[in-house]
């Protein structure tokens, strides 16, 4: 059987509630469409895994409603209908929405008869593949989600998560104490250890500021990492590769296989996946599209560029993560690290300057036409490769765990700050802190195209172009 979850923006949450919360304390209902995140297998489960992101909340308009009371609510199909036209043609899954104001943390007989009959009328419009969902809001801030592959049983979702300033979980956090924890469980509780434990988290670039990332969720209980890059462990890595040894840059063992090793040998349990090669290969893709939160650990543009992208798509948080050490004569012009979260609602990485698209064009380019790329470069239509940026391992490490506490940040909001600050940056050299504000360019190709944000699957994907 598929596995499957479901990911609402705040956005939508927020909208849902006020939707559906009466001060007369009647049912009320609504519409949501989802993006579909098909993962062909999980790396961890091995098993088909159906990600559910939301799209766009419909009202359900006030003269379709029949009948409500505090234990049911009744409306005209004719906007489902309408609903389901619209889902076959955007290649989106159609969910209804209800309320139990009292609190009732369980879908009804009552609910289980009315979807079914909903289904049907789908399955009729859209074809037998045709897959709904159901939500339902339970007392003032509780979700839970279902869908309908046929007619019979419908398939609980194993977790419901709100993705904004926090990230928040409904249900799927239980678990056995872990003994490793328990002074973590002192200061975040034993529920905090859980949801970690079940987070499915991805590390993007293996080198300095990727293994020290990788060693500190490790620590903290993250139960399953993933990690993609394509390099081997070189002599000069040494000085900051975490977990990396003599023996493995003579033998040029790659970076993943090294880290992989290491997270296996503490013995804490966490479930290591590895991909070699470049995060936009489409091997790395079920990987990357199973994560819950996802750390960029890249120095190339054509990377970030990427990530930007897939969070907005996808409705996967990246903490994107740099260091800056520019030397000028015998001083240091900068030193600075900095942490950046992307997620719809948030200036993205364009917006900001941090990417430059004609430095990924040429990342690509030499990636793909190594032999193009030289010939441009030698005619100057290509800047070349840089020098070897400044590394230093207790700046890279400090970066990393500046990025690994954002992640803190947003399941336990310990700052009392609210939730994630989309931009911190630390001057390494002068000790001192602030959050970085940016405003959203409205020409943005990411954060002024709403109808990316949760749009999931489609062809080509994450409609790019070549």
């Amino acid at each position: 059987m598929m596995q499957i979850d479901v990911t609402l923006q705040a956005r939508h949450a927020t909208a849902l509630r006020e939707l559906l919360q009466r001060p007369d304390g009647i049912e009320a209902a609504a519409y949501v469409m989802f993006g579909r995140n098909v993962v062909g297998i999980d790396p961890w489960s091995r098993r088909r895994r159906l990600r559910l992101v939301s799209h766009q909340v419909v009202p359900v308009p006030a003269g379709d409603e029949i009948s409500a009371s505090p234990r049911h609510v009744t409306w005209s199909t004719a906007t489902f209908v309408s609903l389901c036209r619209q889902a076959a043609y955007r290649g989106l899954v159609p969910a209804i929405v209800h309320s139990h104001p009292a609190g009732m943390r369980a879908f009804s007989r009552q609910d289980d008869v009315n979807e079914r009959d909903l289904y049907r009328l789908l399955r009729n419009r859209n074809g037998t593949d045709a897959i709904m969902a159901s939500v339902l809001l339970a007392g003032d801030d509780h979700f839970m989600a279902r869908a309908w592959f046929d007619d019979k049983e419908p398939v609980a979702a194993e977790i419901v998560r709100s993705i904004g300033s926090r990230l928040l979980h409904f249900g799927g956090e239980s678990g056995a104490s872990n003994a490793a924890l328990v002074r973590q469980a002192l200061l975040f509780g034993e529920a905090v250890n859980n949801r970690l434990a079940s987070m499915r988290v991805g590390i993007v670039g293996c080198g300095g500021t990727g293994s020290a990332t990788a060693m500190l969720l490790a620590r903290l209980g993250v139960g399953q990492l993933a990690l993609f890059d394509d390099d081997i462990v070189e002599i000069s890595n040494l000085n900051r590769l975490h977990g990396a040894r003599r023996a493995d840059a003579d033998a040029m063992r790659p970076k993943v296989e090294v880290l992989a090793r290491e997270i296996t040998e503490l013995g804490l349990g966490v479930r290591v996946h590895t991909h070699r090669g470049w995060i936009e290969n489409e091997a790395a893709r079920d990987a990357l599209k199973a994560c819950d939160v996802i750390f960029g650990c890249t120095d190339d543009h054509a990377g970030r560029l990427f990530l930007n992208r897939f969070s907005h798509f996808y409705l996967i948080p990246v903490i994107d993560m740099g260091l800056a050490i520019e030397p000028a004569s015998a001083d240091m012009r900068d030193m600075s690290a900095r942490v950046t979260v992307l997620t719809p609602g948030a200036p993205c990485l364009s917006c900001r300057g941090v990417v430059d698209p004609k430095a990924a064009s040429e990342e690509a380019l030499r990636r793909a036409a190594p032999e193009e790329y030289e010939r441009q470069k030698r005619e100057a239509y290509v800047r070349g490769g840089q020098n070897p940026a400044p590394a230093v391992v207790t700046f890279t490490t400090e970066t990393a765990t500046l990025a690994v506490n954002e992640l803190l940040q947003g399941l336990t909001d310990y700052r009392g700050e609210g939730g994630w600050a989309w931009e911190r940056v630390r001057r390494l050299d002068r000790g001192i802190e602030r959050k970085r504000g940016a405003i959203r360019s409205p020409h943005c190709p990411i954060c002024a195209r709403e109808d990316y944000w949760g749009r999931g699957d489609m062809d080509p994907f994450m409609d790019r172009i070549g």
